[in-house]
Order: structure tokens, then C-alpha cells, then sequence
């Protein structure tokens, strides 16, 4: 992303899709956080928005041939992210500094 931190204004920031299990499974979480960072959200500790990403996943129990989509909105001061596999989704809401 070549935005500044926070830069980014309102709508879709992005949207991915990965296969349910394999490699890139493993790096969803890891880019999901960097996606959040870059709009301002700040590092929660060890794997901790990532783990909070794989979570949200886990809640729409992609089955193993599957796949799994993610979508980032920035509204005002919130960032929403949403799982969705196989009709079902699972959101999250991270409040963005001022």
C-alpha cells in the first residue's frame, strides 16, 4: 500500500480470497495485521491481531477444499473485517486512532 497510516478514506480497502488450508492459509493472519496497521491500528503484542484474524476465520468453519475470503472496510474511525466462507461470515470492528 503505498498510503500513509490512516490515510486511507472510507469503503473497501481490500478484499482476498485463499485457499481454506495450506500454505497460504498460514500467512493470512500475518497480512490481515499488516493491512490494519497500516491504517492505524497498533500492534497488540505477540501474534495478536493475527491470532484475532485466524479467529475470526475459525468462526465461519471453512471446510478444508474451500475458500476463504476476507474484506477490509475503513468507516470513519473503525476498521471492519469480514470472514466468509461457503455462505457463512463472521465480522470484527477495531476502532482506529484519532
Amino acid at each position: 500500500m503505498s498510503h500513509s497510516a490512516g490515510a486511507v478514506r472510507n469503503g473497501l480497502v481490500l478484499r482476498f480470497s485463499i485457499p481454506a488450508s495450506g500454505d497460504l492459509r498460514a500467512i493470512a493472519g500475518e497480512l490481515a495485521a499488516k493491512v490494519a496497521e497500516q491504517l492505524g491500528v497498533r500492534a497488540q503484542g505477540e501474534g495478536g491481531l493475527a491470532t484475532a484474524i485466524e479467529d475470526l476465520a475459525g468462526r465461519v468453519e471453512p471446510p478444508a477444499d474451500g475458500d476463504l475470503a476476507f474484506e477490509f472496510h475503513k468507516v470513519d474511525r473503525e476498521l471492519t473485517i469480514e470472514a466468509r466462507c461457503n455462505g457463512r461470515a463472521s465480522e470484527a470492528r477495531i476502532p482506529l486512532p484519532d
